[in-house]
């Protein structure tokens, strides 16, 4: 296997690990019967959506890679791409939003990331880790100062917010919504960051591994010792937001918000659970999101065949979430939630196998590549290379 192969395969292999992980969490049981939180939940929610969110930065790097070594006219027409790749993807969740499923759709905010990412494209590792470290402690905050004065989030937005209510798409695709892609910008800035290093290196795979999981448990001693330790900031928050009694706060700490955190304290930025959208909390997402890219890029060094089941649906992730989200739209085998989840899965394994081997590219990541890759060459048409002086 070449060091090509082994790098794109552990990236696809966590690709398709972040896939199936937010299948689970929309199809699998939340809770045990014990009503203490599924395994599913504890390892998937919110991770598997930020590990898609990281990766999402690492494509970004390989496909603007020759850009950036170009620069120039290069890199110009690559933003250019990338913005239309934002485009396209957004349409697709804005279209998708039309089905009625009881699940939060991503690509909105997948494509609302991808056009603030343009800016980004051509600066530099370092530059891009302090952009991170901004977007994680400032986003958050900037939520919690705007967001009483800003409009309610709908559910999705579809074409018809656009029209009817653009205020409150802007607002939930940057900041109010599910995903919001100003703080989510640490996942982007952090995965472009890695998508330039030399990923095939054993040691630098070992460094994703480890430095990974120091910073997730880092974040998570953190928020314990700032709620449950010294900072007393559980007693905190019990004493300035009486519409909460203890244990609500507490559920909050485990399964996050049924909306958005509260803005009655900063403490509550303290808090690391899924989808509060805390600086610990995108702080801890980051580092088991890195982790496992760093596992999957070692795992794809000696197990690469095996790890196809992963590697082949994680490179048609926008095809077959697609597909995932319009089953869930028929209700078909919502009261049998396994079934339904190991058949989606081996469908798509099936289905990712065989495509892969065809050696074609999934249908809407085709459709996607194309559109950018017809504004990439039209911007370069428009700013031809300088001919040369003649004497």
């Amino acid at each position: 296997m070449s060091p090509s192969t082994t790098r794109l395969s552990g990236v696809d292999a966590a690709r398709g690990l972040a896939l199936f992980g937010m299948m689970a969490i929309h199809v699998l049981p939340e809770a045990g019967d014990d009503s203490q939180p599924s395994l599913v939940w504890l390892l998937f929610a919110g991770k598997a959506a930020a590990l898609f969110a990281l990766l999402a930065g690492i494509s970004l790097a390989f496909i603007t890679r020759t850009a950036r070594a170009e620069q120039g006219r290069s890199l110009a027409a690559a933003r250019w791409a990338v913005a239309a790749r934002a485009g396209l993807i957004a349409a697709l969740g804005l279209a998708i939003a039309y089905v009625d499923m009881p699940a939060f759709i991503i690509l909105a905010y997948y494509g609302a990331m991808f056009l603030l990412a343009v800016p980004f494209l051509g600066v530099s590792a370092r530059t891009l880790l302090v952009a991170a470290a901004a977007f994680a402690v400032l986003g958050p905050v900037l939520m919690q100062v705007l967001r009483d004065s800003l409009p309610e989030p709908g559910y999705d937005p579809t074409f018809a917010t656009v029209l009817t209510e653009p205020g409150v798409l802007v607002s939930q695709l940057l900041l109010t919504g599910t995903y919001p892609a100003i703080p989510w910008m640490a996942y982007v800035c952090v995965g472009l960051a890695i998508g330039r290093l030399p990923l095939v290196r054993t040691a630098v795979q070992l460094k994703l591994l480890g430095a990974g999981a120091v910073l997730a448990a880092a974040a998570w001693l953190g928020s314990v010792l700032l709620l449950d330790g010294p900072g007393q900031g559980f007693d905190r928050l019990v004493l300035t937001d009486p519409d909460l009694v203890a244990s609500e706060i507490r559920e909050v700490m485990v399964w996050g918000p049924e909306g958005y955190l509260p803005t009655s304290s900063w403490w509550w930025l303290a808090i690391v659970a899924p989808h509060t959208t805390t600086p610990l909390d995108l702080l801890h997402t980051i580092g088991v999101a890195a982790a496992v890219v760093g596992a999957m890029l070692l795992l794809a060094r000696f197990a690469g065949k095996v790890l196809i089941v992963l590697s082949a649906p994680g490179r048609m992730t926008l095809t077959l979430y697609c597909a995932h989200l319009l089953f869930l739209g028929t209700g078909a085998l919502a009261d049998r939630p396994y079934l339904s989840f190991w058949l989606q899965t081996g469908v798509f394994i099936v289905f990712a196998v065989i495509w892969q081997r065809a050696g074609r590219q999934g249908p809407l990541e085709k459709f996607v590549t194309r559109g950018s890759n017809a504004v990439k060459e039209a911007a370069l048409r428009r700013h031809p290379d300088p001919q040369p002086e003649r004497r």
